[in-house]
């Protein structure tokens, strides 16, 4: 069986800024992925196949809301806490944080931001646990980068509304219990609503044939004439307003996430040319290796100054979506650029299952285009600065 050997990259003491709770939150985790999934994961990337044995572990640890309140049988964690939860998750597999980014961010957020208190009791708790499982909504077939273009309909028909659409690149949908769904009513306002599984004409087809995320479950949300009470219809909120802010918080814990991806190709890397030698020596030795190296530290030591900083905004309630989205788009390229590196000093060693680094680097791959693509998040920053959009 693998071993997992990671050590944490910390070339600036950044340890120093967190708190005892933080350390032992991230300690907890780090032993959960090195015991729990490190040992199967590159299987269940070869087979394509998600792991569900994961999910009570992943509940257990309050992976699914780390920041849902106690009272809705959430963790009640701060937003660092949350942030390190899915680094040490990513650094196990991007896949599996989706996994839990979802349920918590896109599928228990917007119940506990915009459900009424029936919503909230009926299905938070059960969420948390991982008796339910979510999806979340908003991309379709021909509307991924401009969502608000979404074709998905509900037409009132008394106490319900029938919907019809079709949502795609869904992740935890084949095995979803519930799906927080985004769709326009007759006066074209986006709201958002609980569709169950099991109601008559929702399916929820698998998307097959991936190279990324491989371990990670994929589908559509496909929805005819779907007669849903009006009971779950989100009451809190109304336009784009909705899904967008189920974004912010997803993006947020991906700023994190995908700096464990990295980390990990990093540690990796480092361990390998330590020990790899040629022409008698560890490569390790050698010029270009070192400069592979220094360079993805840096990158690394810079992101997770950004990140930890976003995080102290974000418990303050400061953060801004320009700032998330900018270390969303950073930690991912950073990540990406850290995976090509860590790839080339393995060498031919760097496209094999034992090491994980070409699982990562196609990971990353999804990462770089869902919650909002590298160049949607240019443009988001280059608003931000110039007051300009260059979306129109």
């Amino acid at each position: 069986m693998k071993t997992d050997l990671y050590t944490s990259p910390d070339y600036y003491l950044l340890d120093e800024l967190l708190s005892d709770e933080h350390k032992l939150i991230r300690q907890t985790v780090r032993t959960w992925i090195k015991k729990e999934l490190s040992p199967i994961i590159d299987d269940y990337a070869q087979k394509a196949e998600f792991p569900t044995q994961v999910l009570k572990g992943l509940a257990e640890l309050g992976a699914f809301g780390p920041t849902i309140p106690q009272e809705f049988g959430g963790a009640g964690f701060d937003y660092i806490s949350y942030g390190i939860m899915m680094q040490e998750i990513e650094r196990g597999d991007s896949g599996i944080r989706s996994t839990a980014s979802v349920q918590g961010s896109l599928v228990m957020y917007p119940i506990f931001a915009f459900g009424s208190d029936e919503q909230k009791k009926k299905y938070l708790p059960q969420l948390a646990a991982g008796q339910l499982m979510g999806a979340f909504g908003l991309t379709e077939p021909d509307f991924g980068s401009n969502p608000a273009g979404m074709q998905t309909t509900i037409k009132d028909e008394g106490d319900f509304v029938v919907l019809n659409g079709s949502k795609m690149w869904i992740s935890n949908a084949p095995f979803a219990d519930i799906a927080i769904v985004w769709a326009k009513d007759e006066q074209q306002e986006v709201k958002g609503l609980i569709v169950e599984r099991g109601m008559e004409g929702f399916s929820t087809p698998e998307t097959h044939n991936k190279w990324s995320l491989r371990a990670s479950a994929t589908g559509e949300l496909v929805f005819t004439q779907v007669r849903v009470p009006k009971g779950n219809i989100l009451p809190g909120v109304s336009g784009m307003k909705g899904p967008l802010s189920c974004l912010n918080q997803a993006r947020y814990g991906i700023a994190w996430g995908a700096l464990g991806a990295a980390m990990d190709c990093y540690d990796t890397a480092l361990r390998y040319a330590l020990e790899r030698k040629q022409f008698d020596r560890p490569i390790a030795g050698f010029q270009l290796q070192q400069k592979k190296l220094a360079e993805m530290i840096t990158e690394i030591t810079k992101a997770q100054l950004m990140v930890w900083r976003l995080g102290v905004l974000k418990n303050e309630n400061r953060a801004t979506p320009s700032q998330i989205s900018m270390a969303k788009r950073n930690s991912v390229e950073t990540a990406l650029n850290v995976a090509r590196d860590a790839r080339q000093i393995l060498g031919a060693m760097g496209i094999t299952g034992e090491y994980s680094v070409m699982r990562h680097m196609m990971n990353l791959e999804s990462v770089v285009t869902y919650e909002g693509t590298h160049d949607i998040h240019l443009l988001i920053t280059g608003q931000d600065i110039t007051g300009i959009s260059a979306f129109t």
